[in-house]
């Protein structure tokens, strides 16, 4: 089918020209002279070279240095490193004068001191100068086959209309903007609109629940929110405005709520709305940009933790853009020219590093994927790297197990030879998921990444890529550490482990330019979360292993957050949704590991001692309580009801056997001595076999 130019959700009305401010932008250095690699056969990534250096070059004063030589000068004279790399591949507004200054142990984190420069430009308008009409976003909308292709000077010019519809309506410098959308060029435009100005935006997943939204546009204080009036998945019309319009009824601080049209549908319009489209059209074409410095925010991202609340991750401006882009280049090995598929929502940290910003710094073009991985069909995503040309997909292993379960045929109907390399995103992927990736999906002859970061990383941080040319991948494991990164195991006392064949807890040694500044409005608790575990280094919360050969596998969370389909989610915020319920004293989540989602929720749940009590009915309302306070796919999959929970004589439960319970494990149950009362294992232990009963019975 022939892709549709442009759709009625962008309204782009003249061309205007280029804009940069008083011309003061100094010229960058484009990686665009570099020519595009054609699609060919190989089982190694072409970047790096073993014996004479890496390329394409990071620097010019890096020029003719091996990958080797450059891990190592990133660790131990980041400054020469970082400092080469920001001055060339950024465009500034005025130069840096400093490279760095951090202090790990209390949280400061300082990169490229001194300098002034615009996101948005990096993004847009260096590359506009160069290649207006190169495509920037190809939007790959929930039907197959009607994709929207947006050059970057369309880009350039809806972005701008867009910042400026923001500060007519009083939007400025440091406010916050909430952006409630599914994945679509007007939610990209919404971002880089909002760095344009100065704004600081915050994406919320469009899955979301009122509550959780308003909850997150609250610790933001946000002046406005940014929204659609539906959203479209899987063939379904998803209603976003009425989840705004219940949030906002509690956020005093929401002035304005934009609403774009996804679909023709009506929807209501309050006091504070006002239709984006129509108000984008009166807009110039043409905003100057603000210049930013580099450690002011560019935006804040929530992400669960240990403790009920959400953390609002703050990311600055130049560290966090370089990193997003070194690493898009680096471990995907994009070239220009190259079509970029990460399938990520824009909600999630990996949708702003490569969807948007590492992808647009770059000059790329790169695909916003709005539908699901077996919409139509379990061909979906193969079709639409055959229909796009796809050379780099980047999706999680939750999508890869759903799919290995189909016929392969899905998979080899479709050509799939444009792709050059394939990545994995969210949680540590299996064995059975990669060969599968590898081997059907990419014919056995791309790299498969299995990256391992975070949102508070800002990028990748350990990956089999970059690497020596030639340099061995091996299955289900991240292997490598980016530059700059400098792991470190620890024991539980705090002391690091030397040698190899060895696991303990992940830490970095030093800081990274891509890396969080702090936690929005509680600088402590960042502290506390990261720092304070082992001091002086970064405590990433996951365990790690360290191989015979010095490379690195992820071993999963060691606080109380799981990972469901690729998102983290702590299991305090479920249980507060469940304590609400008046029939509920208490309740204890843990996580399981589950085929396709990697990890699911299992609650266990007391009940007031109440003859009348529907245990059938109160087990639905916690579900439904948990969908309205979060989000659907926060709800357990499991709930086992139980009489009272594993406690120690301090009060704490040992959540540790509850896991064994429920994982089947209780041969080894290890040691229970510290339980004020031992008898509540075997009381928990039956109660499980009666609902493992019953629920096989059910079936």
């Amino acid at each position: 089918m022939a892709a549709h130019k442009n759709g009625s959700l962008i309204h782009i009305i003249n061309r205007a020209s280029v804009y940069f401010k008083n011309g003061s932008y100094r010229k960058r250095i484009l990686l665009t002279s570099l020519k595009p690699v054609q699609c060919q056969r190989r089982t190694v990534s072409s970047i790096g070279d073993r014996n004479t250096n890496l390329t394409p070059h990071l620097s010019s004063n890096l020029a003719g240095w091996s990958y080797k030589e450059l891990y190592e000068l990133s660790v131990k004279d980041p400054e020469t490193f970082w400092g080469s790399i920001a001055e060339e591949r950024l465009t500034w507004n005025k130069p840096f004068d400093q490279v760095r200054d951090c202090e790990i142990t209390s949280g400061k984190i300082n990169w490229f001191l001194g300098g002034q420069l615009n996101v948005s430009v990096n993004c847009l308008d260096v590359h506009v100068a160069k290649h207006p009409d190169r495509v920037a976003l190809v939007w790959e909308r929930d039907e197959p086959g009607t994709e929207v292709k947006i050059t970057y000077r369309e880009l350039l010019e809806t972005t701008c209309r867009l910042a400026n519809t923001l500060k007519r309506h009083g939007v400025n410098k440091g406010d916050r903007v909430a952006i409630y959308m599914p994945v679509s060029p007007i939610a990209v435009a919404a971002m880089l609109a909002c760095a344009r100005i100065g704004a600081v935006h915050t994406v919320v997943f469009a899955g979301f629940s009122s509550e959780a939204l308003a909850g997150r546009i609250q610790d933001a204080q946000c002046k406005a929110v940014i929204t659609c009036n539906q959203g479209v998945r899987g063939g379904r019309f998803i209603d976003l405005k009425p989840t705004v319009d219940a949030a906002v009824k509690n956020c005093p601080t929401v002035q304005h709520v934009f609403v774009a049209q996804r679909t023709t549908n009506p929807t209501p319009m309050g006091k504070l709305d006002i239709p984006l489209e129509e108000a984008m059209a009166s807009e110039s074409a043409q905003c100057a940009p603000e210049p930013m410095g580099s450690e002011e925010m560019l935006f804040m991202l929530h992400t669960s933790g240990s403790t009920g609340k959400p953390k609002g991750i703050v990311h600055t401006q130049a560290g966090y853009l370089l990193y997003a882009a070194l690493t898009h280049q680096y471990v995907f090995d994009y070239h220009p020219g190259d079509v970029f598929g990460c399938v990520a929502d824009i909600g999630w940290v990996t949708g702003h590093s490569y969807v948007v910003y590492g992808p647009l710094c770059n000059g790329a073009t790169t695909v916003l994927f709005e539908s699901t991985p077996v919409y139509p069909d379990p061909g979906r995503y193969w079709e639409t790297v055959e229909r796009l040309g796809i050379n780099q997909f980047y999706g999680a292993p939750t999508a890869i197990r759903l799919l290995l379960k189909y016929e392969e045929s899905w998979v080899k109907k479709y050509d799939r030879s444009s792709l050059k390399t394939l990545g994995s995103v969210g949680e540590p992927i299996n064995h059975e998921a990669w060969e599968w990736f590898y081997n059907v999906v990419g014919d056995g002859r791309c790299p498969l990444v299995d990256t391992w970061w975070q949102t508070e990383t800002g990028g990748v941080c350990i990956a089999p890529r970059p690497a020596e040319e030639g340099a061995e991948i091996v299955p289900a494991m991240a292997m490598r550490p980016f530059f700059g990164i400098q792991p470190v195991l620890m024991e539980e006392k705090g002391k690091p482990i030397s040698g190899n064949d060895v696991s303990g807890a992940l830490c970095i040694g030093q800081p990274w330019p891509g890396m969080a500044r702090t936690i929005f409005g509680d600088h402590k608790r960042f502290v506390d979360a990261y720092f304070k575990p082992y001091p002086g280094l970064y405590f990433t919360g996951d365990g790690a292993y360290r191989s015979k050969e010095g490379y690195y596998q992820i071993t999963g969370r060691m606080d109380d957050v799981i990972n469901i389909s690729g998102h983290r989610l702590g299991t305090a915020e479920i249980e507060d949704a469940l304590d609400e319920h008046p029939a509920v004293p208490e309740t204890a989540v843990i996580g399981i590991s589950h085929d396709i989602k990697g990890e699911v929720p299992f609650a266990f749940v007391v009940l007031k001692e109440d003859p009348s009590l529907n245990h059938t009915a109160v087990v639905k309302e916690l579900r439904d309580l948990v969908a309205t306070k979060i989000a659907k796919y926060a709800v357990p999959d499991h709930f086992l009801v139980v009489k009272r929970l594993p406690k120690t004589r301090s009060g704490k439960i040992m959540r540790r056997i509850l896991r064994k319970v429920a994982m089947e494990q209780t041969g080894d149950l290890g040691d229970v001595s510290t339980l004020d009362d031992p008898s509540v294992v075997s009381e928990i232990i039956k109660a499980y076999a009666q609902y493992k009963s019953l629920t096989s019975q059910n079936k």
